[in-house]
């Protein structure tokens, strides 16, 4: 492939990650139900990563909830559980890292198996955790029904959407009354380092 069209398609790739942080960074400012938020964020990160599954797994107490899908979930939604200890999502919940995983995740021996997911039979597994004031709060999968070898900037790009999430997670435990009231300066101010004098 000649350098330029290489360079072409790299900026090109590099514009639609803008675009995409762009959209979900839009769904932070709008007052949407949460739901709608995440259920936009996985339609996104599925049309981008053209992925045949996008996940979104929350933190509840000891266990990860399924919260999200791209595909149509709707008796799964709120009913899938797994606790830390369980599967790769468990995993990556536990250890706040990411994971990725070209071929064959079923045979992983971290792995579980729910039956009632499609995405039990897929080859190919990227998971990031979602963070929230540096904890973790919840996963988000992306899984493809081939094998697949991930990007690196498919992987940052993840890694990038779960702290995103994180913050939009945040951000919705707030009342309206408490942003529109708030003193920002004075906050801001307030949490500022102290200075030296010397």
């Amino acid at each position: 492939m000649p350098k330029t069209r290489e360079l072409e398609m790299r900026l090109e790739r590099t514009e639609q990650q803008l675009r995409l942080f762009q959209k979900i960074s839009r769904f932070m400012v709008r007052e949407m139900s949460l739901q709608d938020v995440l259920q936009g964020i996985v339609t996104l990160i599925s049309e981008f990563m053209e992925c045949d599954s996008c996940l979104v797994y929350l933190l509840d107490h000891d266990e990860l909830v399924l919260c999200a899908s791209n595909t149509p979930h709707p008796s799964t939604i709120g009913k899938v559980r797994l606790r830390l200890s369980e599967g790769l999502t468990g995993w990556v919940a536990r250890e706040r890292r990411l994971l990725a995983i070209s071929r064959e995740a079923y045979k992983d021996s971290r792995f579980k198996y729910f039956g009632e997911l499609p995405e039990d039979t897929f080859e190919a597994f990227l998971s990031a955790p979602v963070i929230a004031r540096n904890r973790v709060v919840g996963v988000v999968n992306v899984q493809h029904r081939a094998p697949h070898q991930h990007t690196g900037s498919e992987m940052e790009v993840l890694s990038t959407v779960g702290e995103q999430v994180g913050c939009m997670l945040v951000l919705a435990r707030m009342e309206p009354t408490a942003v529109a009231e708030a003193n920002h300066v004075e906050l801001v101010l307030a949490s500022a380092p102290v200075q030296q004098r010397g």
